[in-house]
């Protein structure tokens, strides 16, 4: 499975950005896809994921209420649109896929997509 993550750019905050995560190759395979952000000197963090076929989706504390996930199982992708962007939201953004059925906690991805900066000005 290969992901292409795009969509980020510079935002005021208070704005909106929509991220697409396309992936192609065994999609078949897929389970769940999450989105995950990583900021200047801190350690990734997991932002919000969504199973494939059901689309259940869970989001992390910081960005409950402002980010939405969804999918286009058609397409082959995954969104995160995200809105109320604050300058704490600065990072990379980065698209996983995983194979594994999800139970609802911690979750092991087996594949990875590149990042997309997304930069929210104050």
């Amino acid at each position: 499975v290969q992901l292409q993550a795009s969509g980020g750019g510079l935002v005021q905050a208070g704005g909106s950005l929509r991220l697409s995560c396309a992936a192609s190759g065994r999609t078949v395979s897929m389970n769940v896809m999450g989105w995950f952000r990583q900021a200047p000197g801190k350690e990734r963090e997991w932002i919000s994921a969504i199973t494939w076929r059901g689309g259940s989706a869970r989001y992390a504390d910081a960005v409950k209420d402002r980010f939405t996930i969804s999918r286009d199982n058609a397409k082959n992708t995954v969104y995160l649109q995200m809105n109320s962007l604050k300058p704490e939201d600065t990072a990379v953004y980065s698209c996983a896929a995983g194979t594994r059925t999800w139970y609802g906690g911690n979750y092991t991805y087996d594949y990875w997509g590149q990042g997309t900066l997304v930069t929210v000005s104050s």
